[in-house]
């Protein structure tokens, strides 16, 4: 394996991979990012998501850069992720991209109900605690987290405040992680330059959308690519956004299997993303040294074959999974966490 003899403390030296994993322009940002991101909500730690040392933690970060990968995304909403990755980078934080979220609630004692709040205060709060957790005085791209309405964060004041801190230069981008069918009311804000959505082959509803972004020069990164791994753990996880048993009937209904060819489901589904020239960087998350290794060399053999992809594009509509207004099921029901 490529990760075999990595300490937490070895230097980090990605050279060698470089060549097979290229850097590209990530929207209009100026910012160079490899197309495979690492997600950091499988950092958060239990009940969320395995239990893991801050050491293996850091093994597991080191390894994502040392496989060529320099964009990290985390969330105030993830547990122990921001502070892991913090952890990890301290001494090398020059040499990746830190994107986080803000929206979360820390603290705020005006809170009613709600698990985001987009008022000055909080999105400033928030800010400073992942400042803090990160180890950083500034973070690359910051996202309004919660799928927001634009009438909330102006009223609320959260727009103001993130373009203060981006003039502050503590922040470097402002993005939104969202979805249908809010994101649509941004798409002609001009500051905001990442937008995150979720897209995957089996979730495709925001295809439109992120060819609209694109073409106007704005970063599109793409969650849940692999939709939790359900391909490959007998469908016993549910991705975000879809009722138990819908991601099966899809892939099912679209016979996906019948064209892999020799590729494992979990490559399929990597590869199908960074097939569409609208993705910037696809986002995917793991606990496993092993299951990184695996994502990063189906990455690495790039988009899938033109035919190949026309085929799959052809039957997964024909299945459900297309383009437009489909329903999107908040949140989702979590994956099992496995024991150690």
């Amino acid at each position: 394996m490529i990760s075999r003899g990595l300490e937490p403390n070895a230097p980090l030296t990605s050279e060698f991979t470089r060549d097979r994993f290229p850097m590209t322009d990530f929207g209009g940002t100026g910012i160079s990012v490899s197309r495979l991101g690492f997600g950091g909500m499988e950092l958060a730690g239990p009940p969320r998501s395995p239990n893991m040392t801050q050491r293996e933690a850091t093994r597991l970060l080191r390894a994502a850069f040392d496989f060529g990968i320099n964009y990290f995304d985390t969330s105030i909403d993830y547990g122990l992720s921001e502070e892991r990755i913090g952890a990890a980078f301290r001494k090398t934080r020059d040499r990746i991209i830190l994107a986080s979220k803000c929206g979360c609630l820390v603290g705020n004692d005006d809170v009613v109900e709600g698990s985001h709040l987009y008022t000055a205060k909080n999105i400033h709060a928030g800010v400073i605690q992942s400042l803090r957790r990160l180890e950083t005085d500034y973070i690359d791209v910051m996202q309004l987290h919660g799928n927001p309405t634009r009438n909330e964060l102006e009223e609320q004041g959260g727009l103001e405040t993130l373009l203060e801190l981006q003039q502050s230069g503590i922040i470097r981008h402002i993005g939104l992680s969202s979805r249908k069918p809010y994101v649509q009311e941004f798409l002609n804000v001009d500051f905001l330059g990442v937008f995150q959505l979720p897209y995957s082959a089996i979730q495709r509803q925001h295809e439109d959308i992120a060819a609209q972004l694109s073409n106007v020069g704005k970063a599109v990164v793409a969650r849940g690519v692999v939709g939790r791994g359900s391909v490959a753990k007998r469908w016993s996880a549910i991705p975000i956004g879809m009722a138990n048993g819908q991601a099966q009937g899809v892939w099912e209904s679209a016979k996906i299997d019948e064209i892999l060819g020799g590729m494992s489901r979990i490559e399929f589904m990597i590869r199908f993303a960074l097939t569409s020239e609208a993705i910037d960087l696809c986002l995917t998350g793991t606990t496993s040294i092993s299951h990184l290794e695996e994502n990063v060399l189906a990455a690495e053999k790039g988009p899938l074959d033109p035919e190949i992809h026309a085929l799959a594009v052809h039957r997964l509509t024909v299945a459900g999974s297309a383009p437009g207004d489909g329903e999107y099921r908040r949140g989702g029901p979590k994956p099992p966490v496995q024991p150690r």
